[in-house]
């Protein structure tokens, strides 16, 4: 258990993390950078690692093909409530955007699990629902730092009145939207488990067959928005610069953490028991949200907000970390 929920808690710290190199890319406007970002992580790191590390593709065949279906919809849904997302932070920046987006998908997607795996005993699913409600308290404090942050600063964003609400809205419905990518590793990650078995891979490999369908699916709509995106403002020549090779480099980056986080998780699921994907999804996401929200600090997303609204914002963060600690006990009841 303590395994799974170490392998959990490195990967949120990754994905809260991933987006770091992009502060320091050059001339990229959003919509190159972040097009070229999802090319990378959606199609080209997971055929790559699914080619060395399954052999191939044969994996996918042994699986009924409603469960590839089941799993690519859910990824779908998932990779638009991720595009959601990106512009969720346009209104209300890293820290916030990443507590109401991922908030919601701890809240939603760790009760998913549930419905495909069944619910586990009395104890056990009482303690995580108070570990996810406490969470949930979090969530809601972070949403109150940022209405405050938004008084705070409105001189300066007068012409932005009105977009911390937006932002807020967009965030949550992406994050609805987004445990899309819950349901599909509950649906996928047993059916291919069987198949790696078949194949005589190591267990572990498990993450990175759930991986590719997910991403691939996701990674489809991601694309479409993207191409629009570029299309719609001209901006395919500004993949035309002395910066491409560096800048590339900082995005394959960004690609693999992001990538691999997504992989650690289901590695982590499968090492904490019948609720697994439930505890490990908690752990996972409130983990990054702590990070990014650390990171917002840091970057001085905060330095201009009063001490109230830095207070509601810690005291959302201290819940968040109470809530995991809560929600790895509970799965501890079940050892």
């Amino acid at each position: 258990m303590i395994t799974g929920v170490v392998w959990a808690l490195l990967a949120g710290v990754m994905l809260g993390l991933y987006a770091l190199p992009e502060k320091y890319t050059k001339t990229f406007q959003y919509e190159n950078t972040w097009g070229l970002f999802f090319v990378l992580t959606m199609f080209v790191v997971p055929v790559i690692a699914s080619t060395m590390l399954l052999g191939g593709f044969e994996v996918f065949s042994m699986v009924e093909t409603d469960i590839l279906m089941k799993m690519a919809v859910a990824s779908v849904l998932w990779g638009t409530g991720v595009m959601m997302w990106g512009r969720a932070i346009n209104h209300i920046g890293l820290s916030l955007g990443f507590s109401l987006f991922i908030g919601t998908v701890i809240l939603i997607g760790s009760i998913i699990p549930f419905f495909v795996n069944g619910i586990p005993a009395d104890n056990v699913f009482v303690t995580i629902l108070v570990g996810l409600l406490v969470v949930l308290t979090g969530v809601v404090m972070n949403g109150k730092a940022g209405l405050v942050r938004e008084k705070d600063e409105k001189d300066s964003r007068e012409e932005k009145k009105g977009s911390m609400l937006a932002g807020i809205i967009i965030a949550v419905v992406g994050g609805l939207l987004a445990t899309g990518f819950s349901f599909a590793n509950a649906v996928g990650s047993g059916p291919l488990g069987e198949a790696v078995a078949e194949l005589d891979l190591a267990p572990w490999k498990t993450a990175i067959a759930v991986m590719l369908p997910i991403f691939i699916s996701g990674g489809i709509v991601m694309g479409l928005y993207f191409i629009l995106q570029l299309s719609q403002k001209k901006l395919w020549g500004g993949f035309k610069t002395v910066h491409f090779v560096p800048n590339f480099g900082l995005i394959f980056i960004m690609a693999v953490f992001h990538y691999a986080a997504s992989a650690l998780f289901a590695f982590a699921a499968s090492k904490l028991g019948a609720s697994g994907n439930t505890v490990g999804y908690a752990i996972f996401n409130a983990s990054c949200v702590i990070t990014a929200i650390v990171s917002g600090i840091m970057v001085g997303e905060w330095k201009n907000a009063s001490a109230r609204a830095k207070g509601f914002l810690y005291t959302g963060l201290a819940c968040m970390v109470t809530g995991i600690i809560v929600i790895a006990v509970a799965n501890g009841l079940t050892a």
